[in-house]
């Protein structure tokens, strides 16, 4: 199995996870980083003993040795720095969400196919013990019909988010909360149930009117196409620190809630001749200071890719899943 070199672009905080994962294995190296913020050239050098540039062109200039390029960059670039890569023969890691439109994501699903590459999309919450044990509880029909399926994302994301940053809470450039915040469950959705219809949606902002243009709040109504109905309520207006991410199933001969503050614990599981297995313990909340995000499972995406390349196993997560999940939240938005 050859090592594989990948380079990463935007050294934030879940570009620096990436580094700091790739640096730890013997099956792949860090060749070169993209940080456009010169002040940090120096320590990044020092941490990962590698090339740092502030441009996609300067590494394009210096690095003819790359197999994949992480790109950990703010939601509108996603895109257009992907199709950038894929046009010099690189593969892609995309972190969520893949794009901000699904036109410009199909634009990288043509380019890919086109440059014979592959597009790894980050949707990392299908890697905890519990939505993997959901899915496969529902995919084996124990469940029995799907009545209904509610989702609760209740976080904080206070001014103390969005005070240091150049993008977020911009309606072009970041796109909205359900990309930012929530896409990973509007994936879980996607990824247990399929798709959705007969979207009903509200919008609010109810404390962020000076920190972003868009909502901090909404409940959506939908049906499954598959049979059965729906909700989403989220929110990021909680106080101080994150609340809830849950999911409850109600089925034909059973009943099911994932919930915690990332969908890290089964709190309810009651289903018909069903004894509830012991499951792995979930990986603890990406942990940004003041703020925490979803599980920190990107050591299995880095996995999934380096597995791939050298022939071992299947994307986990496709460019056409990441589109879908963009897709839908279009729909929501536009509903």
């Amino acid at each position: 199995m050859s090592k594989i070199t990948f380079a990463i672009v935007g050294l934030g905080h879940i570009g620096k996870r990436y580094a700091d994962l790739i640096q730890s294995r013997e099956d792949a190296q860090i060749a070169a980083l993209v940080e456009i913020n010169v002040d940090l050239h120096s320590s990044l050098n020092n941490d990962y003993s590698c090339p740092v540039y502030s441009d996609i062109n300067d590494l394009i200039k210096h690095q003819d040795l790359i197999d994949v390029v992480c790109i950990a960059t703010p939601n509108y670039l996603h895109c257009e720095q992907a199709i950038f890569f894929l046009n010099q023969g690189i593969h892609v890691v995309i972190e969520k969400p893949m794009g901000l439109t699904s036109l410009e994501c199909q634009l990288v699903i043509d380019t890919a196919k086109m440059n014979n590459r592959n597009v790894f999309c980050v949707m990392q919450n299908r890697y905890s013990p519990p939505s993997s044990w959901l899915k496969s509880v529902v995919d084996s029909n124990l469940l029995g019909a799907i009545f209904h399926v509610q989702i609760n994302c209740f976080w904080n994301r206070d001014n103390r988010y969005y005070q240091n940053s150049s993008w977020k809470g911009k309606k072009q450039l970041d796109g909205g909360t359900l990309y930012t915040q929530f896409s990973h469950f509007v994936d879980t959705l996607y990824w247990i149930f399929g798709d959705i219809e007969n979207v009903q949606s509200r919008f609010y902002n109810y404390n962020h009117k000076e920190s972003i243009e868009f909502e901090d709040t909404g409940l959506i109504n939908f049906d499954l196409v598959k049979g059965g109905s729906g909700t989403i309520s989220y929110s990021t207006s909680v106080w101080n620190k994150n609340l809830e991410s849950s999911i409850t199933v109600i089925g034909e001969r059973g009943s099911i809630k994932v919930g915690g503050q990332y969908m890290e614990k089964v709190l309810h599981c009651d289903i018909e001749n069903y004894v509830m297995p012991i499951l792995p313990e979930s990986n603890a909340a990406n942990d940004y200071g003041n703020y925490k995000g979803s599980a920190a499972n990107h050591q299995y995406v880095i996995q999934n890719v380096i597995d791939f390349l050298n022939g071992v196993d299947d994307i986990k997560t496709s460019a056409e899943e990441g589109m879908k999940v963009v897709e839908i939240i279009e729909r929501i938005y536009n509903s």
